[in-house]
């Protein structure tokens, strides 16, 4: 030992030692190109599913419309036909709907969906709704919710999608 350090104490010792250097940050820059890829990559698909979401909810907004709209026309026949309608015509091309009246419009929705409920079921009161009143028969409300909510649209070769 030196003789400058002789008779100093423990605490007087360790004031003498010098701190320890700091390290160099860590740099957030990836060390290899992979890493750089895969974050690429990871982008690219999320960007892609974003996209792909929005499309979607674009492509069914009609049908969201119809179910508020359905909400609102409560047990009315006549304003329950009219919603159908109205969705029937913003999910599918005019003219596949617009001339469809009595038995070939309730042959068009069950024809959209899996079932008979339009043709032989409570929807059959959908055809003539719209020219008298009557009263909505059991469970009408929840066939024209279930044929908004389920229908199926074929695909179209122009690449035109629901507005």
């Amino acid at each position: 030992m030196s003789n400058h350090l002789e008779g100093l104490n423990l605490v007087e010792l360790l004031d003498l030692l010098e701190p320890a250097p700091e390290p160099e940050p860590v740099s957030w820059m990836p060390q290899t190109i992979g890493w750089l890829w895969l974050g690429l990559a990871v982008a690219f698909a999320l960007f892609l599913a974003i996209r792909k979401f929005v499309r979607y909810r674009r492509a069914t907004a009609y049908r969201r419309a119809g179910l508020a709209a359905l909400t609102a026309a409560g047990d009315d026949p006549a304003r329950i036909a009219s919603v159908i309608r109205r969705t029937a015509l913003a999910g599918f091309p005019r003219e596949d709907v617009a001339g469809l009246t009595g038995t070939g419009w309730l042959e068009f929705l069950d024809a959209t969906m899996p079932g008979d409920g339009f043709v032989h079921g409570p929807g059959q009161v959908l055809a003539r709704a719209p020219y008298q009143t009557s009263e909505a028969p059991r469970g009408l409300a929840e066939l024209a919710r279930h044929w908004i909510a389920r229908h199926t649209v074929p695909p179209r070769g122009d690449g035109a999608r629901p507005s």
